[in-house]
């Protein structure tokens, strides 16, 4: 059996997976060790269970109502993870644990359509499959680790976030970067009632939001989760990533269009948060034509940006923020309807804070982003009163290259960001107080944002950040410049000179 060290278990067990994944296209092999170890844990926590009540000495233990009391999924006998390591190696493996997916969903109701069935596919090789058998059971280690982790939500969250860089652009369909996802959860700050995700990929903004609400000693208990994706693949994979960390859901009754089988129909949320897809041209229906949502103007055919702001608008309750991942281009366009309804959206106060975001932070396009945060309720007594206002944040300088074409923000530049939206809003718990910084944000009233033409784009109020005096006086500085500037010209006309010479060696003169 492979060998799992405890220190640096995710980058052993990536590297591993890894040598194995062999020819098959990560978007695929994604499936196959994701649901291994959703099967894992699962049976896993059964047999924790299973181990107590046998020690319990009161003939419990095959007692579906034990398990089930404690939220703990019925694993039947053959589903397992000690019988589907006896036919690891075996050519009949893979139909051992399509069966045990079946038998698990026919047992659980809440995991009814949702574990992979691919196992048993001819073009999955069962050597390579017995081997990752070995390698995912190697991840003996307990429920949680000494700071209260789920060890297993660990390695669930670490290799979605490897698949995703491992599959590049496709990847990120399922996958917002997380230090995206957490700079809108710690500004939003979800700890009671409904949170939403209207495309939520593989579920990371509740995964986050269970760790903030952890980090504040609050209680998972106190929300509720609801969220829409209309890929039938990644639907399955975020109600298994919720499960793993025992997050209740409603994903609606089926993946589904957003726009065209709205499944919360009705129901206000208290936090929004999503990261939609940016500038998606082919989702109009004609019988969106018309639709309640449009609160602020039909939204062009060809652009769904200001569709998704609007849908998200709708579902607000009247103290509901939400927190926005869109193209930069959704702040400053005029065509098809665009500025109107950006303009009715402003007028109304629904806009609250605009952040604008370094390059390069998503796996799916280099294109630049922003953060949108709207408000319901700009008079919500727990805030500070700021109708009228709107605060940018130029955020465009933060984050460092962690690969050649992908930028992260570091969890100072998340905090600086959410400290200074919490203390231009009045929720800052530290001590400070909010004033703008040229070049990083700026609180701009109405009027100002009129004389903009309701262009959001932060730097045109920030304004560029004051360069910092090194003491040197401007004339040394310059006399300096010129003669750096003049060897830089002698060392070109030098090369010139070279090059013509050995050109004409050749009989080239030019």
């Amino acid at each position: 059996m492979a060998v799992v060290e405890k220190d640096n278990f995710k980058d052993n067990l990536w590297k591993a997976c890894d040598k194995l994944r062999n020819n098959m296209d990560p978007a695929e092999y994604k499936y196959v060790v994701l649901g291994l170890v959703f099967l894992k844990y699962i049976s896993d926590r059964f047999e924790s269970k299973y181990n107590e009540l046998v020690e319990e000495g009161e003939g419990f233990e095959e007692e579906r109502d034990e398990y089930t009391a404690e939220n703990i999924f019925w694993v039947p006998k053959e589903a397992r993870w000690a019988e589907i390591v006896k036919s690891a190696k075996t050519p009949e493996i893979g139909i051992k644990i399509d069966e045990a997916m079946y038998a698990i969903e026919k047992e659980n109701k809440t995991l009814k359509d949702v574990l992979y069935k691919i196992y048993s596919n001819p073009l999955l090789d069962k050597g390579k499959l017995g081997e990752l058998i070995d390698i995912v059971g190697g991840i003996n280690l307990q429920a949680k680790t000494d700071k209260g982790q789920d060890v297993l939500g660990q390695v669930y969250e670490f290799f979605l976030g490897k698949f995703a860089n491992s599959e590049g652009k496709n990847g990120g369909q399922f996958y917002t970067p997380e230090s995206i996802v957490k700079t809108i959860v710690e500004c939003l700050e979800p700890t009671k009632g409904r949170v939403y995700d209207p495309a939520c990929g593989s579920g990371g903004m509740f995964v986050q939001s269970e760790k903030f609400i952890e980090n504040h000693s609050g209680r998972i208990g106190d929300i509720s989760v609801f969220g829409q994706e209309s890929n039938g693949t990644t639907w399955k994979l975020c109600k298994m990533n919720l499960a793993i960390r025992g997050i209740e859901v409603d994903l609606g009754e089926e993946p589904a269009d957003t726009f065209t089988k709205d499944q919360h129909k009705g129901k206000k949320m208290d936090y929004i948060m999503a990261n939609p897809p940016f500038n998606i041209k082919d989702y109009w229906h004609e019988s969106l034509d018309g639709d309640a949502r449009w609160k602020y103007g039909t939204p062009p055919e060809g652009n769904a940006n200001y569709a998704w702001l609007q849908h998200m608008a709708h579902h607000l309750s009247p103290n509901g923020t939400a927190g926005i991942v869109l193209a930069n281009g959704s702040l400053s366009s005029n065509t098809s309807n665009e500025g109107e309804i950006r303009k009715n959206m402003i007028e109304d106060d629904l806009v609250d804070c605009v952040v604008a975001l370094p390059d390069k932070l998503f796996l799916t396009t280099g294109i630049p982003a922003c953060i949108w945060f709207l408000n319901r309720n700009k008079s919500n007594p727990k805030h500070r009163e700021r109708n009228g206002e709107i605060l940018f944040i130029d955020a465009r300088k933060m984050g460092a290259l962690v690969e050649r074409s992908l930028r992260e923000l570091s969890p100072e530049d998340i905090q600086k960001i959410a400290d200074t939206y919490h203390m231009w809003r009045g929720s800052y718990k530290g001590e400070g107080e909010y004033e703008d910084i040229q070049g990083f944000c700026k609180s701009a009233t109405l009027e100002e944002i009129k004389g903009h033409e309701y262009i959001l784009t932060p730097g045109r109020y920030v304004g560029i950040e004051e360069a910092e005096d090194d003491g040197i006086p401007y004339e040394e500085k310059m006399a300096d410049l010129s003669a750096k500037l003049a060897e830089q010209f002698a060392k070109s006309r030098h090369l010139e000179e070279e090059i013509r010479a050995n050109l004409a060696k050749l009989g080239f003169d030019i």
